[in-house]
């Protein structure tokens, strides 16, 4: 069973940065590969980046640039560092195993507002 904890959202000004945290029940990140997603209200859940189990990464277009996702398997934990943050990036993040999620955790919710 895969579980996996988000942490690290807040509010912050536009312009500003935010690293949010995906702890994991145990070592996995070198067998899944693992995805940010977000949803912000009345919205569908998109994925914002992903790291493959090599260590590859992909990132959503509004994101590149801007974002960036890494893993730490010594301490089971992917993060997300967002930069330049935009109000258009609030929203609830997600971390899940990608491409085929498993359960939705709570979340961690990211507002952006001045």
């Amino acid at each position: 069973q895969v579980q996996l904890v988000e942490s690290g959202g807040g509010l912050v000004q536009p312009g500003g940065s935010l690293r949010l945290s995906c702890v994991a029940s145990g070592s996995i990140f070198s067998i899944y590969n693992i995805g940010w997603y977000r949803q912000a209200p009345g919205k569908q859940r998109e994925l914002v980046a992903v790291i493959r189990s090599g260590g590859s990464t992909n990132y959503a277009d509004s994101v590149k640039g801007r974002f960036t996702i890494s893993g730490d398997n010594a301490r089971n934990t992917v993060y997300l560092q967002m930069n330049s943050l935009k109000p258009e990036d609030t929203a609830v993040y997600y971390c899940n195993v990608w491409p085929t999620p498993r359960s939705w955790g709570q979340g961690t919710q990211v507002t952006v507002s001045s």
